[in-house]
């Protein structure tokens, strides 16, 4: 791909953009969100024209323009997202719009069935070609779209973040099918934030930035502190703000919370802090932050704000009582994404803006254009869709969504997920400017050195119960290996 060229609404995406695919290897693309790659990929792949620029595939110079016309040229796209259809069966998903015909009004299901077993067998899936969709994990229909690109022998698989949404276990079995595809002289590009995997799969990383190609390098000829300099234009050090805390009273007080996730959890936060919360999937952190904003009830427990006791029974009362949740699904419970930046800005505080039977348009504005500058949402202007904007653009109109609030009391449920490492900065940049004026943070993050570089104190959770609340003072020198040691459950001796 050379001199590739596209905008959208007289912004540019992408800038004389230039990227090359060895055979057999899987090739690593990374940048910030808003960097281009999604936009690259789809130019690939058909879905978008590009404005300019030449595409060659083995030396010859072709015309993508159409997902259809990729397919033809055996370019396949792994989006995000699955694409299967839940109520057909593997076989189905696998030969849809290529279905094979048994004369000319019947499909011959039997013998899409067996091609289709074929291929599961011959990538050692385990799964049967009659089964479901809608009976698969996310880890197994993303292997169901590997057979699917499989089907019409695709030579390039292009793979958009494919283990966002699965376990360790299942990430290693993706990479055992990617390290067959290899094999198989297939080639992948690889879209990830998470830097660990580059270095487990990859043989090669093409870094944009701006819009723009700034160098493609060899995996081992590269660390990653260099790759984090390139994307963001600055080193791994500068992502992190040095926070001098001004540690006031407590303002929130949780006393015995109990309910079916929860046992017995019992803590304090403290004006001005970050109080971490870490722990593995399943320990219980989201189901805590959801009971303290009243969205999951509570058999028992007590909440204590600024000293006084208070009933929280849903999320109206809890705004009301100065607390926001930026929630760990931007996607599902954080934004309207068929609505504009603007609506969703001043979703939780519409009734500030209500003159009688009017609404100050005027004043509602200049609310939009103070988050939307403050946070410095990329975006064609206030009225795009949510769902056209990038994923650390999402996430910065749901943080922007919660500061409109005026809350004392933020809770950040993994607010980096998804996001690349310049949005990440800007995040972890903006708590700490929250907690400077004084607001109360709890940071739920499964990252720990999210935890371990932004937190004043780190709240360890196991199975539902708070096993230990520790010191990350610089004096304390807390590293990883003892904050696992509670989020494991291998010991219980408490301690802060």
């Amino acid at each position: 791909m050379n001199h590739i060229n596209k905008s959208f609404y007289g912004v540019t995406v992408l800038k004389d953009v230039r990227f090359a695919l060895e055979k057999g290897e899987v090739h690593a693309l990374l940048g910030e969100n808003g960097a281009g790659k999604s936009t690259l990929m789809k130019i690939l792949s058909g879905i978008y024209p590009m404005d300019s620029g030449e595409i060659f595939l083995q030396g010859e110079k072709v015309n993508i323009h159409s997902p259809g016309a990729a397919r033809d040229l055996h370019i396949s796209f792994i989006h995000q997202e699955i694409c299967l259809v839940n109520e057909m069966t593997i076989a189905e998903n696998i030969f849809l719009g290529t279905e094979k015909k048994k004369g000319k009004y019947f499909f011959d299901n039997t013998e899409m069935n067996q091609r289709a077993q074929r291929i599961l067998d011959e990538l050692g899936l385990g799964l049967d070609a009659t089964t479901k969709v809608k009976y698969l994990s996310i880890a197994k229909q993303q292997m169901v779209e590997i057979a699917k690109s499989l089907l019409f022998n695709a030579e390039i698989i292009i793979m958009d973040e494919p283990t966002a949404a699965l376990t360790d276990s299942e990430v290693e079995s993706l990479f055992v099918q990617i390290e067959k595809l290899k094999k198989k002289q297939v080639s992948v590009i690889y879209i990830s934030h998470r830097l660990e995997e580059i270095y487990r799969i990859c043989d090669k990383v093409t870094i944009l930035r701006d819009s723009q190609f700034v160098a493609t390098r060899k995996i081992g000829e590269i660390t990653q502190d260099e790759m984090i300099s390139l994307m963001v234009g600055r080193q791994l050090e500068e992502l992190f703000e040095k926070i001098e805390f001004q540690v006031g009273a407590p303002v929130l007080e949780i006393k015995h919370f109990k309910n079916k996730y929860l046992k017995d959890v019992s803590f304090s936060l403290k004006k001005g802090e970050i109080l971490g919360f870490a722990g593995l999937v399943g320990a219980g952190r989201t189901e805590l932050a959801r009971a303290i904003f009243g969205i999951d009830p509570l058999k028992e427990g007590e909440m204590l704000i600024k000293g006084e006791k208070i009933s929280i029974h849903c999320p109206a009362d809890a705004i009301d009582h100065g607390i926001a949740l930026v929630p760990e699904d931007r996607k599902v419970s954080g934004l309207v994404l068929k609505k504009s930046v603007s609506y969703n800005i001043t979703l939780t505080v519409l009734k500030q803006f209500i003159r009688g039977i009017h609404i100050d348009r005027k004043k509602e504005q200049e609310i939009i254009d103070e988050y939307a500058h403050r946070l410095s949402i990329k975006m064609a202007d206030t009225n795009q869709l949510c769902e056209f904007l990038s994923g650390g653009n999402q996430q910065k109109v749901v943080v922007s969504k919660w500061l409109a609030t005026q809350a004392d009391i933020i809770i950040f449920d993994e607010p980096t997920r998804g996001i690349d490492i310049g949005a990440k900065s800007d995040i972890y940049y903006l708590i700490s400017d929250l907690v400077k004026q004084g607001i109360s943070v709890i940071l739920i993050s499964s990252e720990l050195p999210e935890v371990l570089n932004l937190s004043s104190r780190i709240a360890v959770m196991y199975e539902g119960r708070l096993m230990t609340i520790l010191n990350n003072s610089a004096e304390a020198g807390l590293t990883q290996k003892e904050v696992m040691k509670y989020a494991t459950g291998y010991t219980t001796e408490r301690k802060e």
